[in-house]
């Protein structure tokens, strides 16, 4: 019988090195794994970053890159989580042509329903802002569509354990060495 495979989060809190999202990133390439998402920024630590990626795998394979990753001189500390493990959302940018706003009526309906943000409204365009999950993206996406997308930009999952991770012990060892 084989291992089921699911959406893991693998957070790698690291030194902030040139060439570590290369090495990383190949560790998920020999293995024939690909990335959902990727995001990286400055983790609860000073000068340590973290890693927020996103892949479909089984747990044997999420355990075995865990250990790979965790071999690189600059990682501190990596670990994998389920969606059940965490708290997690995404956040995206639509720019639509300012007309639609004004003659358009269901475009205001739409924004209000899906609790959607304009950030900014000039003569040629509007930028609408919403942070959600996957599939509350995707369903706004293809509601705007039918009135004509611009431009559209998805961010990368950034997300929080449920559980009290250890790492900010760790970490503040890190720091003090």
């Amino acid at each position: 019988m084989s291992e089921e495979i699911k959406t893991f989060t693998i957070s790698v809190y690291t030194e902030n090195t040139i060439g570590l999202l290369n090495r990383i990133s190949a560790i998920f390439q020999r293995r024939h794994i690909n990335i959902e998402s990727l995001t990286t920024s400055q983790s609860e630590i000073e000068n340590v970053n973290r890693f927020v990626i996103v892949v479909n795998m089984t747990e044997t394979q999420a355990k075995k890159i865990v250990g790979q990753i965790e071999k690189q001189v600059e990682v501190i500390r990596a670990y994998y989580h389920t969606d059940h493990e965490t708290i997690f959302t995404e956040s995206c940018m639509f720019k639509i042509k300012s007309d639609l706003l004004f003659e358009e009526p269901q475009i205001q309906n739409i924004i209000k329903e899906s609790d959607t943000r304009i950030v900014t409204v000039n003569k040629e365009f509007f930028v609408l802002e919403k942070s959600g999950r996957r599939h509350e993206i995707e369903a706004l996406r293809r509601d705007l569509n039918a009135y004509g997308i611009m431009q559209f930009v998805r961010s990368g999952r950034i997300a929080v354990t449920k559980d009290e991770m250890k790492i900010t012990e760790l970490l503040s060892e890190f720091k003090n060495q």
